[in-house]
């Protein structure tokens, strides 16, 4: 059995323009609207402002341009939401967009995908000899190392929205998996 869903894409990279989310959520009848924000040195960029603050390491473009400004309309519509806007601190983007939420009266279910960094366990790997898989070379010192992610597929994405999350927002996780999940 085939199913056909609408997808937008409203974002291609941080600071993107937020003039496209309004346009696909008001004009493209859509089912889900899908913004990519991630790219390495975004991340690292990410990383350095949440070392100064840990309440940061999120895209404000998003929950600030494309969340606050939209989030009427959203729920209104019944538009998902998949992005990894969440860069390296996906509950940190999650508190932000309940926040906002709340204070709009709006109340929709947001789930986090988590697992995509692997600082952390850094150590470990370096502990076990794990070499960087192109040079051969060995991985560095974790106490140099200012973020570690993987990247993640779209099958916790589509488990996040088979359990009813309107929302869902991952950190490092494949170009593909945003659209590939729902």
């Amino acid at each position: 059995m085939s199913k056909t869903i609408r997808i937008g894409s409203a974002g291609g990279f941080a600071g993107d323009t937020s003039v496209s989310a309004p346009q696909l959520i008001e004009g493209g009848n859509l089912d889900y609207l899908v913004l990519d924000y991630l790219a390495e040195v975004t991340i690292s960029l990410l990383a350095r402002a949440m070392a100064k603050r840990p309440d940061t390491g999120y895209l404000r473009d998003f929950t600030d341009w494309i969340w606050k400004d939209n989030l009427r309309e959203i729920a209104d519509k019944g538009v998902k939401i998949v992005t990894n806007a969440g860069g390296i601190n996906p509950h940190a983007c999650r508190a932000r967009m309940e926040l906002l939420a709340k204070e709009a009266g709006v109340s929709l279910k947001i789930a986090v995908v988590e697992g995509d960094n692997i600082k952390p366990d850094l150590a470990k790997y370096v502990n076990n000899d794990f070499k960087d898989m192109f040079s051969g070379a060995p991985l560095p010192d974790p106490d140099s190392v200012l973020s570690a992610n993987v990247y993640l597929g779209a099958f916790p994405i589509a488990e996040a929205l088979t359990a009813g999350a309107d929302v869902v927002i991952t950190g490092r996780v494949v170009d593909s998996a945003l659209a590939l999940g729902p």
